[in-house]
């Protein structure tokens, strides 16, 4: 990697929940910025028109499905880029899912999906990386995707459990900063405002839903995956050289008011 640039010429880049929304978005600006990309979600055939966007870019991408809510799994992903590419210089901890419901009528069972996956997942996904770049010895940058609900109490509908888990998302990112500085590993976060995505596109087909989100966004929009995966890439380069433990919040402003 280029020394206090945004190129990435040469690295290999792990994304994760890179089959579409964000994490394809991060996979494209990855690869234009230089990088090998594997793209991991829980379905490889979900992933080919990530792989094929890549490759328009002029890259190389490919996939391997994996659950990262299962330890032996996730072992396995980093264990088959390892293998093929040598090396794994820096991972995108993406995938994440929601479940929108007030607290009081939470279920458990569905309080343990959200946790296994946006909290459990990105920490096996941050300790297996974490074990192949400290046995290389040359560092890495990990960045994992938070949310502004995991910064602010407050929202326009109740999300406990995204937001419980999107809150340690935050400090996670904090402590393993911390612990893997002495190994060169850089640990750092954004924090998205509401991106379009698939994830959210029943938000955003109700009008007064997205006018209030728009109103409460000082520059006036809905971010777009590619805003997000803007900071990532930027994160995840040697631009950002001296930055970790951070959290960026790609909010339009949103907790600045």
């Amino acid at each position: 990697m280029s020394a206090h640039t945004g190129r990435i010429d040469g690295a290999v880049a792990v994304v994760t929940g890179g089959a579409r929304g964000i994490g394809r978005a991060t996979a494209s600006a990855l690869a234009e910025a230089g990088a090998v990309i594997v793209i991991a979600d829980l379905d490889v055939e979900d992933c080919a028109e990530t792989v094929a966007e890549v490759a328009a870019l002029g890259g190389r991408a490919w996939a391997h499905a994996a659950d990262v809510t299962r330890e032996d799994s996730v072992e396995a992903l980093f264990a088959a880029v390892v293998a093929r590419e040598g090396r794994i210089d820096i991972l995108v901890n993406n995938a994440g899912i929601a479940i929108r419901r007030p607290a009081v009528d939470h279920l458990l069972d569905d309080w343990n999906k959200v946790v296994a996956v946006n909290m459990t997942g990105m920490f096996l996904c941050a300790r297996s990386v974490a074990r192949h770049m400290i046995a290389r010895g040359a560092g890495g940058a990990v960045v994992n995707v938070a949310s502004i609900m995991g910064l602010s109490g407050g929202g326009l509908y109740p999300n406990i459990s995204y937001q419980t888990t999107k809150g340690a998302v935050v400090n996670m990112t904090r402590a393993l900063a911390v612990e893997w500085a002495p190994h060169g590993i850089r640990v750092n976060a954004v924090a998205p405002t509401y991106v379009r995505t698939r994830l959210t596109a029943g938000l955003f087909e109700n009008p007064e839903l997205r006018s209030r989100i728009e109103a409460m966004t000082p520059l006036g929009r809905l971010a777009e995956p590619e805003d997000v995966a803007a900071a990532i890439a930027f994160l995840a380069s040697p631009a950002a050289g001296m930055i970790t433990g951070h959290v960026l919040p790609v909010d339009g402003g949103f907790l600045a008011q």
